[in-house]
């Protein structure tokens, strides 16, 4: 981690310009996952990534993966799945169970980086009402799907998300959208390209870009009433 700022009790953020190009957007380490920590970064599109027991590491990639709201894809498939309305949603009632899922292991691989420090930090931020979970739930009321993320201004940060069922991280965040457009929001982060986002509509920008758009949203304000969703997911389409 040479190169990069090691942040001590209460040190600011550098400037977003150094960071790193490999590994691409790691900015400093160090510091903790207190509220005004991690507000302080998301306000700057700064995030935390990392496996314990390494320090924190920020990061702030270039070029930077999101999906604007008024973008989102729904394949016709994903109507289909919808229209059928066999699954339930739910905002903010099984935060923890979301991230706990969220950090399950994948693909056979082991370890994870959502760790106990983040669950801790991001479940305070929940009941601060910053953070927000989606959930999906079959018929019998079991969590099949989610994500979770930061909400400041306009703009959602996402997290991370999942599926036990097919397409349930998909209804989850066209749930998400379907909140967001109602409030005003006008952009979820994604942080770092995929394949799966961007068969939603995700795109990458500069950081620049990124940071401008947060500049003319971060301070906005959603209606707390906005977080919440039509009963099944055959609601969320027009």
């Amino acid at each position: 981690m040479a190169g990069i700022v090691r942040l001590g009790h209460g040190q600011d953020f550098p400037p977003t310009s150094e960071a790193l190009d490999y590994p691409n957007g790691l900015l400093a380490a160090g510091g903790d996952l207190s509220p005004e920590r991690l507000l302080a970064a998301y306000r700057r599109g700064i995030f935390p990534w990392y496996e314990a027991p390494q320090p924190v590491l920020w990061w702030t990639p270039d070029p930077r993966s999101v999906l604007f709201v008024d973008e989102l894809h729904i394949a016709r498939s994903l109507r289909k799945t919808l229209r059928r309305g066999g699954l339930q949603l739910a905002v903010d009632q099984r935060f923890e169970k979301v991230m706990q899922a969220c950090a399950e292991p994948r693909d056979g691989v082991e370890g994870t980086w959502i760790g106990a420090d983040m669950l801790r930090a991001y479940t305070q931020l929940h009941y601060l009402g910053i953070a927000h979970s989606i959930e999906v739930l079959d018929h019998d009321g079991a969590l099949v799907g989610g994500l979770y993320g930061i909400s400041l201004g306009r703009v959602f940060f996402g997290e991370s998300m999942f599926s036990r069922i097919p397409s349930a991280s998909r209804i989850a965040l066209v749930a998400l959208a379907y909140i967001l457009r109602r409030g005003g929001g006008v952009l979820i982060d994604c942080q770092v390209e995929s394949a799966h986002m961007n068969t939603m509509g995700a795109r990458t920008i500069s950081r620049l870009d990124f940071e401008k758009t947060l500049a003319h949203t971060i301070d906005a304000t959603l209606n707390p009433a906005t977080w919440a969703l039509p009963a099944t997911c055959g609601d969320l389409l027009p």
